[in-house]
């Protein structure tokens, strides 16, 4: 195990505007810096923010401080209790037990901490078989990786871990106590490509310098069910990445499986997870910008009868919002057109800014305009390993129709 830091955190006492008062009182985790009124003193990174209401001033809550983040504090606790080994360990067996249901499955791979909805705002914690991949979004949480990584090892049962950290951390090294984005931190690591499984299928993922954590982990339940869904049938997988609907679709005896992304790298991590489960696959790859490509194949005049359409994130931020509103638009107008009749279409978003009504209200609309006649199958949100703690953790959302 490498040394981690050794950092003691200060406590500062803190006042907040009415506005962000309210917030706290409604258990939402963030305290922004324009929501403050009062510090007793300059803080750093980690220190222990204990928030008093302005009526009375009697405790609120308490928090860990950030003064490289507009979200300033990250809430604890609505509780007066000591943030130590004792405390971390209760919130870590707690987001363990939420687990329970999918570890009884043939699944070694899970998001065992999921930030703010766990109850630790800006930390991440991820299973890939042996293997504790910890990536975290916040200078805050440099002071209590020596606590809370032999904690999360031990109840994971994993024996090795990486560190991963955000961009917004990368970019300030001279803050992060030598700690670097892809660092083993601890145990032996022989390939940064960690193969796991995921209900009973293998899967590669990179925890060194994968995207994230090195995989997509929150469609999970999604690929299962187009696996359940594609027996006989065609299917495109259209934003394809590392192929993991693409996998399950294959092993839910597909006819044949397209995988199409923009990313020839992407696609060969998909070949990859091919090999990993089958000697020979009917799998095909188109390396192209998904919507040149929906087009060339509705100018072939191809038809499939399950096609899935998982887009990454299109709004970032509020501003964003109506172009990404316009750009589902679009890709469930093109797909539409290569669904065969009594064919599937599952059209999923992952932007936070969008909410859950308005995607699924928008695709509805869809439908309805292309003159085709369509029942919607089912909707569904993130697998039980991403808990809803708050309005903002909520970010994925998918529906499925029979055309």
């Amino acid at each position: 195990m490498i040394e981690l830091p050794e950092i003691t955190p200060q406590r500062l006492a803190v006042k907040l505007k009415t506005a962000a008062e309210r917030m706290v009182r409604k258990e939402h985790p963030w305290v922004f810096e324009t929501g403050i009124v009062k510090l007793s003193k300059e803080g750093e990174a980690g220190d222990l923010a204990i928030i008093y209401d302005q009526k009375k001033n009697k405790f609120l809550a308490i928090g860990l401080y950030d003064p490289f983040s507009p979200i300033r504090i990250k809430v604890l606790s609505k509780k007066p209790a000591p943030i130590n080994e004792d405390w971390f360990r209760e919130r870590i067996v707690e987001a363990f037990a939420k687990r329970s249901s999918l570890l009884e499955t043939d699944t070694n791979s899970y998001r065992f901490i999921y930030g703010e909805n766990d109850g630790l705002p800006g930390f991440v914690a991820d299973v890939y078989a042996h293997v504790l991949v910890v990536k975290i979004y916040s200078f805050a949480w440099l002071p209590y990786l020596k606590i809370m990584l032999p904690l999360l090892l031990a109840q994971s049962q994993c024996n090795t871990a990486v560190l991963r950290l955000s961009r917004n951390l990368q970019q300030r090294p001279q803050h992060l106590h030598d700690l670097e984005d892809g660092q083993l931190i601890f145990g032996q690591l022989d390939s940064p490509e960690v193969i796991f499984r995921e209900h009973g299928l293998r899967f590669s993922a990179n925890v060194i310098s994968g995207h994230k954590t090195g995989y997509f982990l929150d469609h999970r339940h999604n690929r299962k069910r187009v696996g359940e869904l594609a027996k006989g049938k065609k299917v495109l997988d259209i934003f394809a990445y590392a192929g993991g609907f693409s996998v399950h679709a294959l092993s839910g005896n597909a006819k044949q499986v397209i995988s199409l992304d923009i990313s020839k790298q992407a696609l060969e991590m998909a070949k990859k997870n091919m090999a990993l489960n089958f000697a020979e696959a009917r799998h095909q790859t188109l390396a192209v910008d998904a919507f040149e490509g929906m087009e060339s194949l509705i100018h072939q005049g191809k038809k499939f009868g399950l096609i899935v359409v998982d887009p990454p994130s299109f709004a970032k931020s509020e501003k964003e919002i109506s172009g990404a509103l316009h750009s589902y638009s679009r890709l469930a107008k093109l797909a539409i057109q290569l669904v065969e009749q009594n064919g599937i279409l599952l059209l999923a978003s992952c932007s936070s800014r969008v909410k859950a009504e308005d995607f699924f209200e928008l695709m509805t609309q869809e439908l309805k305009q292309s003159g085709r006649s369509y029942r919607e199958l089912e909707r569904s949100t993130h697998d039980v390993d991403h808990p809803i703690g708050f309005p903002e953790g909520a970010y994925l959302k998918s529906i499925y129709f029979k055309l």
